[in-house]
């Protein structure tokens, strides 16, 4: 008997229940509340769509209610799409609003820059319209909208298949390609007049220059970049900026994604790869960011002469390596690297190096946040397989006047394959490398009381950075390193700063007083 009072109470519960009916709600007059009145949608490239951004509609009501209509204020011809509370569409009608809850709104846009102004860069918006009369409420869309130039490979119009470039064979004589294209020569000059977005790997030909003016903005989409073939040449011919913060006159490598939540993702694009055989290379105050390997050089052209120049250059937030030279022959200067994956600066495989007035970091937190290796490798070997070690001779690493600092206790780590020569030199220069366990006292590689290879060294001592982090590498007035150069030395730092001629600092950056 009492089991059966019990199913007879949940009936009349059951009963009970299902003669509400919770769909049915008033209209709203006018009293919704946003998360926000205007949803800014950041920049975008014409005809590449945005990413996704919400906001939220609330009810702080203790009724429920319903929305009666949600439409854009463009109609159907609006660039914008919206999403609410899981219903696609531009337009809406009758969305219920639980009491005391709320919904989201989803927007997303893709413009052509063409359909609206000649300008190279517009603002488009719209509003998103809730309900009419007056009881109409509304939320602001903005997105700015840039126009560029995009250079990508040719598709097939039978087939679909995508243009591709050799790189080589691999070891069963195949050829190795990837999805590319070789620049017209039409394309060998990129200006400041418009970005550029690039798509694969724009290929430099045999022989020919890419030249890219001061103030250009180059953009690659994932798993792209910038190749040069043999005897083909890369010059960068950036500028100092008179305002270091907004560095208008530098040359930007980066990614195609400009919203702000990309702006320090590593990894969002390819490389600049200086194949072997190519020549001449110069970069003068660039900017490459956010790349798998910042710059790759793959070997020297065979001539006494650096086969890569680089100047005050930074490289920030590479998944794997900042700059990786394979038997490079380098000459930097005022080069600012940081935050990488594995390796800031890799000089691998021999090779001729001479870097004065560099700040070499890394305080990457990639990944696990734990690094194999240090801010700066030297090596003369190349490990191919299980069975195969390529070596070759390192004729000299010269570094002057430099900073080598991370967030690890050693920053600095050598690998030497017997047999081949091993030449390098540090001179006032300072170097975080810590072996209070003295695992390195007996090898000679590190030797640091060696006078003819560490010469005026300073160890361990605070360079006092600006904010490593977040890539600001500039020193201030309580650094180890300041007055501490050799002299003579360069005229100025990598922003354009005259370095004090009897007591100039080490590193990329002449010091200031930072402002609090």
């Amino acid at each position: 008997m009492r089991y059966l009072s019990t199913i007879f109470l949940i009936i009349i519960i059951v009963l009970w229940s299902s003669c509400r009916n919770d769909f049915e709600s008033r209209p709203s007059v006018g009293n919704l509340e946003f998360s926000t009145d205007t949803l800014f949608l950041d920049t975008i490239f014409t005809n590449i769509g945005s990413s996704t951004y919400s906001f939220k509609i609330y009810n702080r009501t203790d009724d429920d209610f319903t929305i009666p209509t949600i439409t854009l204020e463009r109609g159907e011809i609006s660039n914008y799409r919206l999403n609410v509370d899981g219903i696609p569409g531009k337009s809406f009608e009758n969305i219920q609003v639980l009491a005391k809850d709320s919904i989201f709104v989803f927007v997303e846009t893709t413009t052509d820059i063409t359909d609206q102004t000649t300008d190279t860069e517009f603002l488009y918006t719209d509003r998103i319209l809730f309900d009419i009369g007056s009881n109409q409420q509304d939320v602001d869309l903005v997105t700015l909208i840039k126009d560029a130039v995009f250079l990508f490979p040719s598709r097939d119009a039978m087939t679909g298949t995508v243009e591709t470039i050799t790189l080589g064979l691999d070891n069963e004589d195949n050829e190795i390609r990837i999805e590319g294209f070789l620049l017209d020569d039409d394309e060998l000059n990129f200006t400041n007049e418009k970005p550029y977005v690039i798509y694969g790997y724009a290929a430099v030909p045999n022989g020919k220059t890419l030249t890219i003016d001061a103030g250009a903005r180059i953009h690659f989409h994932a798993e792209s970049g910038i190749i040069v073939a043999n005897e083909g040449s890369l010059v960068v011919n950036g500028e100092v900026s008179s305002d270091p913060k907004r560095m208008e006159n530098e040359v930007i490598f980066e990614g195609d994604r400009l919203e702000s939540a990309f702006s320090d993702v590593p990894g969002q694009w390819g490389t600049i790869w200086l194949t072997a055989g190519s020549t001449g290379h110069s970069i003068n105050h660039a900017t490459i960011k956010n790349a798998t390997v910042g710059i790759f050089m793959d070997s020297n052209d065979g001539s006494t002469t650096p086969t890569l120049t680089i100047k005050n250059t930074q490289i920030y937030n590479s998944s794997n390596v900042g700059l990786l030279a394979r038997t490079g022959n380098v000459s930097g200067e005022n080069i600012v690297i940081n935050n990488a994956g594995q390796v800031a600066l890799n000089c691998s495989l021999g090779g001729t190096y001479d870097f004065n007035h560099c700040t070499f970091t890394n305080y990457s937190s990639i990944g696990t946040g734990f690094r194999e290796f240090p801010a700066v490798l030297i090596d003369n070997n190349l490990i191919v397989n299980e069975s195969e070690v390529v070596t070759a001779d390192l004729l000299s690493a010269n570094f002057t006047n430099c900073i080598i600092f991370g967030s690890q206790s050693r920053e600095l780590l050598f690998s030497r394959v017997n047999g081949t020569a091993f030449n390098f030199s540090f001179k006032n220069c300072l170097l975080q490398f810590d072996d209070p366990q003295n695992e390195f006292q007996d090898n000679p590689l590190y030797d640091f009381s060696n006078a003819l290879i560490f010469e005026n060294m300073i160890f361990n001592e605070d360079p006092d950075f600006q904010a490593p982090f977040d890539n600001l590498l500039n020193i201030g007035e309580k650094s180890a390193a300041n007055g501490q150069a050799s002299i003579p030395t360069i005229d100025s730092d990598i922003l354009g700063i005259p370095r004090n001629t009897s007591a100039p600092d080490i590193g990329a950056y002449e010091s200031v007083a930072f402002e609090n």
